[in-house]
């Protein structure tokens, strides 16, 4: 049994505790004022009327990556993660952080503010593109009759992209095409079948990708 979702936080937004099993990728489908103390409300695919409000910080980031016109996100992707070390005062509260945006030539590098006297240097990862509807398809064929469960399928994702994506939509093209060409392990279905994602990405495991 996959207990992600009973771990939803009862709120009206995403919060920290929504991420605490692993960041999560997500399409941009709308951007609108907010309040006084979260301005920006972004929406996205599967929010469940909960949208991301991002914090100052990391509305630097997406003014740095993709410009002021917040009209041009739509339909862009976020990999959201939580930032356990994120302070409210003097306690560590946690925090939602950005670590990839699409729609990116390469690694961007932003210094941040972390106190009134230090700013360090912010890093994201460009996102690759969204794989192709029948490409996700098939790899979802393909781990369904190697015999991998909903839950399965949830652990491989953790596990081959290290908890940075959520669905197999959300893997890299090239890891998708390994597992529609080569299929998945016993070894993996037993393993991603169990309990928990393995803390430890398993990506040496997955079959090579066939030569052309």
């Amino acid at each position: 049994m996959d207990i992600t979702a009973t771990l939803e936080a009862k709120s009206s937004q995403l919060n920290t505790d929504d991420l605490i099993a692993g960041a999560r990728t997500i399409t941009i489908t709308q951007v609108s004022a907010g309040s006084a103390e979260q301005p920006v409300a972004i929406g996205f695919e599967g929010d469940n009327n909960k949208p991301w409000y991002p914090c100052k910080s990391m509305r630097r980031v997406l003014v740095a990556a993709w410009g002021a016109d917040s009209s041009q996100y739509i339909g862009r992707r976020v990999t959201l993660f939580r930032d356990p070390a994120v302070t409210y005062g003097a306690i560590q509260v946690g925090g939602i952080r950005v670590s990839h945006l699409s729609h990116l030539d390469g690694p961007l590098i932003i210094a941040l503010t972390v106190t009134r006297k230090k700013r360090t240097p912010y890093r994201v990862q460009p996102l690759a593109a969204a794989p192709a509807p029948a490409v996700v398809a098939d790899a979802e064929q393909a781990c369904r009759a190697a015999g991998l469960t909903d839950a399965g399928i949830a652990a491989l994702v953790h596990g081959i992209s290290q908890g940075e994506c959520s669905s197999l939509r959300d893997l890299p093209l090239e890891l998708l095409t390994r597992l529609v060409k080569a299929g998945v392990s016993p070894e993996m279905v037993s393993r991603c079948n169990g309990a928990a994602p393995d803390p430890e990405p398993p990506a040496d495991d997955l079959p090579a990708a066939e030569s052309a």
